[in-house]
This record gives C-alpha cells, sequence and structure tokens, in this order.
C-alpha cells in the first residue's frame, strides 16, 4: 500500500504541473526574444545620407523592432509598428500583438518558393502534434481517474503509456519548432526573416530563447518523470494484488476430518473403539411411561 500510495500521488502531481506547464508554453508568446537596438540603426542611417531605405523600413517594417514570439502572435514590448504597417491589438497581459499568419494567400512571399513552403507546413505541423499531445493527456485524465479509484494496475499502465505518448508528440513538436526556425536562420523564406535582412540589421539584432521555450521543454520532462512513476505505480499495485491473494488463499483452503483410525492395524498400539452412540430398545421403565 505505501508503495503504490506515495508513488501514484507523486505522479499525479507531476501530471498536473506538466500539462499546466505545456499549456501556459502553448499559450504565451516568449519563445523567442528579437532584441533590436534601434538607436544604432538610427545614428548608422544619420552617418550615410544613401540610407534612406533603410529609415523608411526602420519605420514600417516590424522586424526593426524589439518584439517577443510564440507559436501564434508577435509581441511589442517596447515600441511597436505604425498600426498602418502592421495592425496590432492589446492581448490579456496588456501588450501590443500581431498575429503569426499560418494560412497565407496564393500570391504571398511566404509561400514564394520551396523552402518557404517547407517552412509553413512545418509550422503547422508543431502547432497540430500539440494540439493532439492535449488530446492524449485528457485522455490520460480519464484513465488515470479510473484506474485510482478500482485501484486497477491495467488503467494505472494505459495512463502511463498515454502520458509517454504525450511526452513524444510534445518533442516531436518541439523538435518541429526547431526545424522551422532553422530555416528561418539558414534558408531564404522571406524578408522577415534572418537571411535577407540588410547587414546592419543582422549586427543590431540579438536573439535568444526566452521563458515561454523553457517552460515548454519543462513540462516535456516533467511528463516523461509523471509516466515513469506511474509505471512504477502500476507495478507496485500488481505485486500488492498477489500478495493480497495469497494471504487470502490460506482462509481458502478445505480443511477434511480424518475418518481412519491414526494408527495401521498392525502395530503394537490398542485400536480405538468407535463408540456408535446409545441405542435403546424400548423403554427404561417397561411397558410404564411416566
Amino acid at each position: 500500500m505505501p508503495c503504490s500510495a506515495v508513488t501514484l500521488s507523486i505522479a499525479t502531481i507531476c501530471a498536473i504541473i506538466a500539462t499546466a506547464l505545456l499549456a501556459i508554453a502553448f499559450s504565451t508568446d516568449n519563445w523567442l526574444h528579437y532584441d533590436v537596438w534601434r538607436n544604432q540603426i538610427q545614428a548608422f542611417a544619420s552617418k550615410h545620407s544613401d540610407a534612406e531605405s533603410l529609415l523608411y523600413n526602420m519605420n514600417t517594417k516590424y522586424y526593426y523592432y524589439t518584439r517577443t514570439r510564440g507559436l501564434f502572435r508577435i509581441c511589442y514590448p517596447k515600441e511597436r509598428p505604425p498600426a498602418s504597417a502592421v495592425p496590432t491589438y492589446l492581448s490579456p497581459i496588456e501588450t501590443h500583438c500581431s498575429n503569426i499568419d499560418y494560412f497565407p494567400q496564393a500570391e504571398d512571399e511566404k509561400i514564394a518558393n520551396e523552402d518557404a513552403t517547407s517552412r509553413l507546413h512545418l509550422a503547422r505541423s508543431c502547432i497540430a502534434l500539440f494540439i493532439i499531445s492535449f488530446v492524449t493527456i485528457f485522455c490520460a485524465f480519464w484513465t488515470g481517474l479510473s484506474g485510482c479509484w478500482k485501484r486497477s494496475s491495467g488503467a494505472i499502465t494505459a495512463t502511463s503509456i498515454l502520458l509517454l505518448v504525450t511526452c513524444l508528440l510534445a518533442a516531436g513538436a518541439m523538435g518541429l519548432w526547431h526545424t522551422v526556425e532553422f530555416f528561418e536562420k539558414e534558408k531564404v523564406v522571406g524578408e522577415d526573416y534572418f537571411q535577407q535582412w540588410n547587414t546592419v540589421l543582422r549586427d543590431n539584432t540579438k536573439i535568444a530563447y526566452d521563458w515561454s521555450y523553457i517552460v515548454a521543454w519543462a513540462g516535456i520532462g516533467t511528463c516523461l518523470l509523471s509516466a515513469i512513476l506511474l509505471s512504477g505505480a502500476a507495478v507496485c499495485l500488481r505485486n500488492e494484488r498477489e500478495k493480497e491473494e495469497q494471504l487470502n488463499l490460506q482462509y481458502l483452503m478445505p480443511v477434511y476430518s480424518q475418518k481412519q483410525p491414526p494408527y495401521p492395524p498392525y502395530a503394537n498400539y490398542a485400536q480405538p473403539q468407535i463408540y456408535p452412540g446409545p441405542y435403546y430398545h424400548g423403554s427404561q421403565y417397561g411397558p410404564y411411561n411416566y
């Protein structure tokens, strides 16, 4: 009992934490942080008379602004581009954001070449895998609830497998996200991305992973830990059930009385005589019954 109860408790806590971390990472906008040093770009443009296009882009293109990027939105914690260039709205955490377009028009530059199209499909697949991982977590919740209620090692094992599948799906989604990041940095997939930036913008932009990215990996690791603990809890439940059955078996074995004499007839011991019980023939008072 202590083995399964403690392991199940820790596994349940880990599963709840993993679900919360994955949900937070999925819904927040701090996977990548682009720190753009606009003052230095402006200083460079002021020293060069032929930098009019640079100044124009600096005031109209969103990638000349410091921003954070998530799976669904690009947010501007400091300055934001003009609404005429990039329409923004106020997010629930009071940050001006714009949505990432996963379904651009056919003439859009984002699908102008094969690499850009591949990047777009990979980004969509990343979102799809995250959604499927949440579906498997939902299924794991019900199988886990059933297993704890019935103390069923089979249901707990199924929950462990579902959480392991969740972990693999989320890790696969992270792998796709890193592939998208590789395409954006190393392939020509549009002017919004690193390869088509001018030298001034490249030199004055710092790209770093942000806290949502770290939270996503922490959720995947916690999910894997929960799956391992649930597997151990299922083994504990199975062992405890076997021990209970062995103890109950001792009280269920039949005990038969011995009818034969305790010693063989040829032994030099007096043989017990079976007393047939009282036998009365008639009344002890004769024909008179008082």
